[in-house]
């Protein structure tokens, strides 16, 4: 049997593979449990096995370990050097910047389940109203069509986009869950969530609507 051990002096953050994870359903399991608990943290965790068995609800420390362990070959979770904290201000004040940084247009925003816009990039007033409508409609054609989906089709994504002829996103929208919030990403071209910049955006979401929202 392989015997497990941590690596010291290293903290836990996700990927952008893992926050992608964390929010892409609202579909309870263990690894995305160990997800949003390492997401509520306002700074990055000394990996600990004292804070690895918080994290994972798991009290056996092998069994909170093997967690860690597969959690790490999904590529959803890292050890980064030093210790990282949730940038503090306003959601309306830092996140356009961050937003901008997952499309490859620079045009993005993130709309509330009742269609309506909390913050934006790049796109007009009256567009981004038009688009927040949308992802609300669309919400609710897939809430009526995801028997098909999922159970017929096996598909359990719950992204929309309109597709140019290679198959590449145009304009998509992305539901992001935090806790029983469902917010849409809106984003013009293909999403870029696999840079830092989105990361940070769920980490502040998650910090500043979960522990309200259940």
């Amino acid at each position: 049997m392989q015997t497990l051990s941590l690596v010291e002096g290293l903290y836990l953050y996700p990927t952008p593979a893992g926050a992608f994870y964390a929010t892409a359903s609202q579909t309870a399991d263990k690894a995305r449990d160990f997800l949003l608990n390492l997401l509520k943290q306002q700074q990055t965790p000394a990996l600990t096995l004292v804070n690895l068995q918080k994290l994972t609800g798991i009290a056996e420390p092998e069994k909170a370990m093997e967690q860690l362990l597969h959690c790490q070959k999904l590529g959803w979770v890292q050890g980064v050097d030093n210790p990282l904290t949730v940038p503090g201000g306003t959601i309306e004040d830092l996140l356009p910047d961050l937003l901008a940084k997952i499309s490859e247009h620079n045009k993005v925003l993130l709309a509330d389940e009742q269609g309506f816009y909390l913050v934006c990039s790049g796109f007009p007033h009256e567009v981004a109203e038009e688009l927040s409508a949308l992802s609300a409609e669309l919400a609710s054609v897939y809430a009526r069509r995801s028997g098909l989906l999922m159970n017929n089709m096996g598909i359990f994504s719950q992204a929309w986009a309109i597709v140019d002829a290679w198959g590449h996103s145009q304009i998509g929208c992305w539901p992001l869950f935090i806790g029983n919030q469902r917010f849409v990403l809106v984003i013009s071209g293909v999403p870029h969530f696999n840079h830092a910049e989105f990361v940070t955006l769920v980490w502040m979401l998650i910090t500043r609507y979960l522990k309200t929202s259940n």
